[in-house]
C-alpha cells in the first residue's frame, strides 16, 4: 500500500491547534471560512484513515490519490453545514471520525474513476486542503478566467494553444490577452487564498502571534 506523507502536520499553525477537540475544530472551521488551518488540522487528524480505506478499495495509486482528493473535497463542502451535536442526538455513536468514515465509504462506493492516463492530479503538488481552497477561489472566478487558469495549470497548455482553443469555441482572443487573463487569475488566487493556507502550503510568513490566536478566537467562536 502507498505511504501517506503529511508534512503540513508539522507546521506551527497546525501543531498549535492539535489540542482542540473535533467539535471545537468543526465550530472554528464553520465560523471562520476565511481561515484554512482548522480544516487542515482535521485533515491531518483523519487523512490516514481515509487513505487506508481508499487504498484497500482502489488498486491504482494514481486513481487512489485522485479519489482521496475528491473525498476530502466532498468532506470540505459537506462539513460546512454539519451539526455534529444533532447527529449525536440522532445516533448515539455519531462522532466526526465516524461521519468522515461514512462519507468516505459513500465516495468509494459511488466513485466512477476516470482512466489513469486522463487524471492530472498530483497529491504531493496539491494536498487536499490546498486543492479545496484553490477550488473555492476558482469557483468564484468568472467562467472565462477560470477556464483559462485551469487549461494553463491542469493541462500545461501554452498561451497560444489556449487562445486557439478559445477561438475555436467562439472567443475572439489573442495569446497576449490570454497572458493578461492568466496574470489576473494568478493575482486573484494569490490574494484570495486564506493567508494561513498560503503560509502552510506555500511557505509565506505570517505574524508571530498567528499560531496562538486560537485562544482569542475560541471565546467568540465556541459560544
Amino acid at each position: 500500500m502507498q505511504t501517506l506523507h503529511l508534512p503540513e502536520s508539522n507546521h506551527p499553525l497546525v501543531k498549535s491547534l492539535s489540542h482542540h477537540t473535533d467539535q471545537e475544530l468543526l465550530t472554528l472551521f464553520q465560523n471562520h471560512p476565511d481561515r484554512g488551518r482548522y480544516f487542515t488540522v482535521i485533515f491531518c487528524r483523519y487523512a490516514l484513515i481515509v487513505y487506508t480505506l481508499i487504498c484497500h478499495s482502489v488498486k491504482s495509486p494514481v486513481q487512489a490519490d485522485y479519489l482521496f482528493a475528491l473525498t476530502w473535497r466532498h468532506i470540505f463542502y459537506e462539513m460546512r453545514g454539519l451539526n455534529l451535536r444533532e447527529a449525536e442526538m440522532a445516533d448515539g455513536g455519531a462522532t466526526l471520525q465516524n461521519w468522515i468514515i461514512n462519507v468516505s465509504a459513500i465516495c468509494i462506493n459511488r466513485s466512477e474513476l476516470p482512466p489513469v492516463e486522463s487524471i492530472h492530479y498530483s497529491l504531493p503538488d496539491s494536498p487536499p486542503p490546498l486543492w479545496c481552497y484553490v477550488g473555492q477561489v476558482l469557483d468564484q472566478m468568472e467562467p472565462l478566467l477560470r477556464l483559462t487558469v485551469l487549461m494553463a495549470q491542469t493541462f500545461h497548455w501554452s498561451e497560444t494553444r489556449i487562445a486557439a482553443y478559445l477561438q475555436a469555441e467562439g472567443e475572439a482572443i489573442s495569446p497576449r490577452e490570454v497572458r493578461e487573463l492568466l496574470e489576473r487569475g494568478y493575482r486573484i488566487l494569490e490574494t484570495t487564498l486564506p493567508r494561513d493556507i498560503r503560509a502552510i502550503y506555500l511557505g509565506e510568513a505570517m505574524a508571530e502571534a498567528a499560531p496562538d490566536e486560537g485562544n482569542a478566537e475560541n471565546a467568540s467562536a465556541l459560544t
